[in-house]
């Protein structure tokens, strides 16, 4: 077994996929590569678990997985999609005898002190673990951080007038969320071996990049493998990946790869 697995727990963009009150082919698919719950990864290392995003299904892709406790989260950015999962964390902080560690921007722990009040100020410390969930804030910038022995390289994107990042783990980078990638942010996609990218559409849109978008940043960079991912209802997961390159292929809820 590797010693360190990348686990997709959902691909799905922020509607998720089946979007609610849709009656498209892929909507109502019934082969479950077409169902996406939305964006989130698990990094399994040597010393533990490492959650990249808290999106709303958070406690049903953790069940599905079999991961009984995460050690740390990081976080890419604070749209709701990406973060309204953060409760479903209240059990951990028992497992662990301490606090969960989120290491995100200022701009992200502003928007999560904002959004989950009731966890933090004077009364929020009286209560126990279970009661709320027990957080503390390690704040990251733009240079390299260690989480659990790993270091994690920051990669700044643009997703639409929003700052976000990628983070890049050994020769793997993840890049959700993203339609420009600053000149600046190149040299961290060099010499990978897998690149995550967001691929939202075959239309072009303002915060995503499309689906040939993405593609020519693959092309451009030329990672070894590359999986899209924060997905819409447009692609069914059989015909495109006939389609694509075949170094390229969308991700699905539940994929693991060894790296």
């Amino acid at each position: 077994m590797a010693s360190r697995t990348f686990t997709f727990l959902g691909t799905g963009t922020s509607t998720g996929v089946p979007m609610v009150g849709c009656q498209c082919e892929v909507c109502s698919s019934t082969d479950p590569h077409n169902q996406r719950y939305r964006s989130s990864v698990m990094l399994r290392v040597p010393h533990g678990n490492i959650l990249i995003d808290t999106g709303p299904e958070l406690r049903l892709q953790l069940l599905r997985e079999k991961i009984g406790i995460v050690h740390a989260v990081l976080y890419t950015h604070y749209h709701a999609d990406h973060l309204f999962g953060l409760d479903d964390l209240r059990p951990v902080a028992r497992h662990l005898g301490h606090s969960v560690p989120l290491f995100c921007t200022g701009e992200v722990e502003g928007k999560i002190r904002t959004a989950f009040s009731y966890a933090f100020g004077v009364q929020a410390e009286m209560l126990p673990a279970g009661f709320i969930p027990k957080l503390r804030f390690e704040r990251i910038g733009t240079e390299p951080f260690r989480v659990l022995g790993e270091q994690i390289t920051p990669i700044p994107l643009l997703h639409a007038h929003f700052d976000v990042l990628g983070f890049r783990i050994g020769n793997v980078a993840y890049c959700t969320d993203v339609n420009v990638i600053p000149r600046s942010s190149w040299p961290a996609l060099e010499g990978l071996d897998v690149l995550v990218l967001d691929a939202l559409r075959y239309k072009p849109h303002p915060g995503h990049l499309s689906l040939d978008e993405a593609v020519d940043i693959v092309h451009q960079f030329s990672p070894r493998h590359a999986y899209l991912t924060h997905l819409s209802h447009d692609f069914d997961h059989a015909e495109v990946n006939a389609k694509l390159p075949p170094n390229i292929r969308l991700a699905h809820d539940g994929l693991s790869f060894p790296f």
